[in-house]
């Protein structure tokens, strides 16, 4: 009878001590979380089974071409206004970047730069797995960047092959744009996952200059650029989530945490039933 006694006061310590060490993991995950949310702003991005029927011509050209994204209304203190709008669809990234503001129309100088921290690392300097992707308008041609280059006057980036199915092009806005009739620069992305890889979440800047104004309004809102020769460090960047990996699209702490949650659920009812 002793012997027993003593077995079951062991199970149920072993129990208690699995679920402390569960609630720990939980509380972890969720702290992560927060901190990631706390220090990076963040860009759900929308996946979409008609962005392959987006014309890229530089500008929003029929009524529902981009109605089917993720919108991002950015607006800044000189009262500029830029939708941004993000989508995925099988092996590509679609970005669309909508000035309203910018209605002094500088061809080959105003110009939109978009990155990808690949790995989400938020370094210091630029490595081999950032990238940035720059168009300009009515320019014939958009380049790619990519990091870890030793040269400091070009943010550590340097030039490099635009990837197979890359597109980046820019144009005047026409009748045809979802937000107003009035002219106004747009800038249009193809990015391909072949390069910057599926994550469920990457790091992500936005840099749109208008030579008008000189002027590099970017997102995260909170960064300052100087020269549009310069991009900010990648430590400064926020973050876009989530194309995936094969969806859901969740980011990992948050799958953790659901996962642990199931665990707790299972090894509570288990205890119960034992010690009926």
């Amino acid at each position: 009878m002793m012997k027993n006694r003593l077995r079951l006061i062991f199970v149920i310590i072993k129990h208690q001590v699995i679920l402390r060490y569960i609630h720990f993991i939980v509380g972890f995950f969720l702290i992560s979380l927060c901190v990631k949310t706390a220090y990076a702003e963040s860009i759900m991005i929308t996946q979409s089974d008609v962005m392959n029927k987006v014309i890229f011509d530089g500008k929003w050209t029929f009524f529902y071409e981009w109605k089917r994204s993720g919108l991002t209304d950015l607006s800044y203190d000189d009262g500029t206004k830029i939708e941004l709008r993000t989508a995925h669809q099988d092996n590509f990234i679609y970005v669309f970047i909508d000035n309203l503001s910018d209605t002094t129309i500088d061809k080959g100088a105003d110009s939109a730069t978009i990155c990808f921290d690949t790995k989400d690392e938020k370094s210091l300097k630029p490595n081999s797995n950032d990238y940035c992707f720059v168009a300009t308008l009515d320019g014939s041609n958009s380049y790619t960047l990519q990091g870890d280059s030793p040269l400091g006057i070009n943010s550590n980036f340097k030039k490099i092959d635009n990837p197979p199915g890359f597109i980046g092009i820019s144009s005047v806005s026409d009748i045809n744009d979802h937000y107003t009739d009035v002219p106004h620069t747009s800038y249009e992305f193809r990015i391909p996952t072949d390069l910057v890889g599926r994550s469920d979440m990457y790091g992500f800047y936005v840099g749109v200059y208008d030579s008008h104004s000189n002027k590099i309004y970017s997102w995260p809102q909170g960064v300052t650029v100087d020269s549009v020769l310069k991009i900010p460090s990648p430590s400064k960047w926020g973050d876009l989530v989530s194309p995936d990996k094969s969806l859901p699209e969740f980011p990992w702490p948050v799958l953790a945490l659901v996962s642990s949650l199931a665990i707790i659920t299972f090894m509570t009812r288990r205890s119960a039933i034992f010690h009926r």
